[in-house]
């Protein structure tokens, strides 16, 4: 095992529950499911299939005889044929009329949909479990009165609370695009080589009625509302694109998120959770690396990377069918959701453990308050008798001189004393402390995470209370 290599999803990020999904047991399992309902359909519609042969089919469902197929492979270079002769191997009533009138991609398209709509399900209630505990840090902080940055820059006060409301809206947006593409996804169905079901009106003597209840039916068997109304020989690639693009939408949430992350442990405000054996450094014993929060944005890099992958098969598809998407499919969609199965145990591991230093935050909102606060100073200032104008350029002229005080001497921000010390201000110390209460400078930031978190996201999680309550693993 160790000689050969092993993808790093399966082995260190992504779930067994998604690795499952896109298991050799899984797509082979579904590949007979659709057999057997292609058998039963064409049995209702009239074709000469015997109850005997369907129930032979439905014996053999999941014991799967890989090595028979893996030996017919070998002679006939065709996965699905070498499929049809094993499965044939252990129903020998039931082999002829296995896989009638289909071609290869009413097993192959009609299974990468399923295991895609399987696998967004998994996505789904790891992303609604995101929201949920996100949405209990932003309750739990809505009060608490951080630094806000533009461009990086200290900048009128938030909250942490109302910073993390900010994360969830971007989740909740992916969520939204989750639910419309899932609830999109269609069957190709029985279409034939080129998709005009030629073989099939051979099939039932050129019924067309019959032809046009065939997939409607498959579709009832196999759990869709329908399936697609034109094809060529393969569902379109675009499909694919759709799927992946979500990935990649989640992706860049989490990325905005794990980077913010980043940037809170590098100023001591937020940390994600480090355990009490964990390396930081191999040389610097002290460090506390967000390794978590990086491994977030190195995943998901590979997913949004990986979602141009569809998007360039869906272009170059000639006419009904060429076969330049099989290999790439077979890459692209099961790794992306694989690293995003990943990312999302990362995110919801880093969220559940978070941890908060109000002390270190409130010492660096101090630091820069005074220079927050200058608008409120220079109002009291008026209010005391000052003159508007004269008090704007001397708050300007003042405020330069500390952030010089502060940038060029390494000396705590002064702005208050020297303001106090300005007689044209006519205001102590005293009465200029009073204003820096943070509180006072978050605006609406407790009121907006309230009222987002009861009427946006609130119904979102009670309409999906069953899946909440999950707790992700991490293997590293």
């Amino acid at each position: 095992m160790n000689d050969k290599y092993v993808s790093p999803l399966s082995e260190r990020y992504a779930s067994k529950e998604m690795q499952e999904v896109f298991s050799p047991d899984k797509k082979f399992r579904t590949w007979r499911k659709l057999w057997i309902a292609l058998a039963e359909t064409e049995q209702e519609l009239g074709l000469p299939i015997t109850d005997e042969q369907i129930a032979e089919l439905k014996a053999n469902a999941d014991n799967i005889n890989y090595e028979d197929a893996k030996r017919r492979e070998k002679e006939v270079r065709h996965d699905v044929m070498s499929h049809v002769y094993a499965y044939g191997l252990q129903c020998p009533n039931a082999k002829g009329i296995i896989h009638l009138g289909a071609t290869s991609c009413y097993v192959g398209d009609n299974t990468d949909v399923i295991l895609m709509r399987d696998a967004l399900d998994i996505i789904r209630r790891k992303l609604l479990n995101v929201i949920s505990e996100l949405a209990k840090f932003a309750d739990a902080n809505k009060d608490l009165p951080t630094l806000a940055f533009t461009h990086y820059q200290p900048a009128q006060p938030t909250t942490v609370g109302k910073r993390a409301a900010l994360w969830i809206n971007e989740f909740m947006m992916d969520l939204e695009d989750l639910d419309y593409v899932r609830g999109s996804l269609k069957l190709l169905g029985s279409k034939g080589t080129t998709g005009s079901q030629a073989s099939f009106l051979e099939l039932f003597n050129g019924d067309h009625d019959k032809c046009d209840k065939l997939d409607p039916m498959i579709a009832e068997k196999m759990g869709f509302a329908a399936c697609v109304p034109v094809s060529g020989q393969t569902y379109s690639r675009k499909v694919d694109t759709r799927v992946l693009n979500i990935l990649a939408g989640i992706a860049a949430s989490a990325t905005k998120f794990s980077n913010d992350i980043r940037l809170l442990q590098h100023m001591k405000e937020i940390e994600e959770p480090f355990e009490k054996s964990q390396i930081g450094s191999s040389a610097m014993a002290y460090k506390r690396n967000p390794m978590r929060s990086e491994r977030i944005a190195s995943l998901s890099r590979y997913v949004i990377a990986d979602a141009l992958n569809p998007a360039i098969t869906s272009s170059v598809q000639w006419f009904e069918r060429t076969l330049d998407d099989s290999a790439n499919k077979r890459l692209s969609v099961p790794e992306g959701f694989l690293a995003t199965d990943g990312i999302l145990d990362l995110v919801a591991n880093v969220v559940d453990g978070l941890v908060v230093y109000p002390k270190v935050i409130r010492k660096h909102m101090l630091a820069e308050l005074p220079f927050m606060a200058t608008e409120n100073i220079m109002m009291d200032a008026v209010k005391a008798g000052g003159d508007r104008q004269e008090l704007h350029e001397r708050i300007r002229t003042l405020s330069m001189q500390a952030g010089r005080t502060v940038k060029e001497e390494g000396k705590d921000n002064n702005l208050l004393e020297l303001i106090a010390a300005d007689p044209t201000f006519r205001l102590s110390l005293e009465d200029l402390e009073k204003s820096m209460d943070p509180s006072k400078y978050v605006g609406r930031a407790p009121q907006q995470v309230e009222n987002y978190l009861r009427d946006v996201v609130g119904p979102v999680l009670e309409a999906n209370k069953d899946v909440l309550g999950w707790k992700a693993e991490i293997n590293v």
